[in-house]
């Protein structure tokens, strides 16, 4: 049985988990309305322009770790196959935020650009919402890879 590490960091899937990561975060950060849209798409294009190919670059070396932190849910969930890990992340949307929020949360605190810890730690209150609210498409986003 492979590992949820081992199924979307395998080197013929990962450039298209983390592609559609990326395509996700996009859409998701394009979502956004009214005056913390308007700060997090602002937030978002300041990483982008900073440092093109971040965005890409963070999901990829964050997916090991990504897929760690669901690994407890994943391997709990997924006996009934991955249809059955995808309804329970659909439907435990502040456990899997708490989960993918500690690796950020990690990964920003040991950040040597001043900006990008400066952005996250401006945008990170109202991080968790909008993790909740984007947990769906991420079971989405990974179910053809599961």
């Amino acid at each position: 049985m492979s590992t949820l590490v081992t199924k979307l960091t395998a080197p013929e899937v990962r450039p298209k988990v983390v592609a559609a990561c990326v395509d996700l975060v996009d859409r998701e950060v394009d979502g956004k309305g009214g005056l913390s849209g308007i700060a997090i798409k602002t937030g978002y294009k300041v990483v982008k322009a900073l440092k093109p190919g971040f965005v890409t670059s963070v999901v990829d070396t964050l997916l090991p770790e990504f897929a760690e932190a669901l690994t407890p849910i994943h391997d709990r969930e997924s006996g009934a196959g991955p249809d059955a890990f995808v309804k329970y992340v659909e439907g435990h949307r502040e456990e899997v935020a708490d989960a993918l929020l500690q690796v950020t949360d990690a990964r920003a605190g040991r950040a040597k650009n001043a900006t990008v810890k400066k952005t996250y730690e401006r945008l990170r209150p109202s991080a968790k919402d909008n993790v909740i609210a984007a947990v769906p498409n991420l079971a989405a986003t990974l179910r053809p890879f599961l």
